[in-house]
């Protein structure tokens, strides 16, 4: 998650019509806080952020690694700046008071923010 001026920071994939929250896969020998810093980067174009841990978190997906429990950690990102030029699959980013109507991840990203919010990082 995170914040440029006081405004969200979601993004949307070229292949779909709903928004979601950077994130991704961690490269083999990638520290976990690397590959926050990349996705961020690669899916916003921000390269000027701070960015803070929240939590960890796990999620089970029946269409994801067949259906095992995985785990990620969430991150916060207040960015200072953006590239005009996004570096992956990303179509836009959008900047917004507003939290997305269409989620890309519905079950899983507000859930991912309420707690950001509830530990009063956001």
């Amino acid at each position: 998650m995170q914040k440029k001026d006081g405004k969200w920071i979601f993004c949307k994939h070229r292949e779909r019509d709903t928004y979601e929250i950077p994130g991704g896969h961690r490269e083999p020998g990638e520290k976990i806080e690397q590959t926050a810093r990349r996705e961020l980067y690669e899916e916003t174009g921000a390269v000027d952020f701070i960015l803070t841990p929240v939590c960890v978190y796990s999620v089970i997906a029946e269409d994801n690694f067949n259906g095992e429990e995985t785990f990620g950690e969430l991150y916060f990102a207040y960015v200072n700046s953006l590239q005009c030029e996004l570096h992956s699959e990303i179509e836009k980013i959008l900047l917004t008071d507003e939290l997305p109507k269409r989620w890309t991840y519905p079950a899983i990203q507000p859930k991912l923010l309420a707690e950001a919010q509830r530990r009063g990082i956001c």
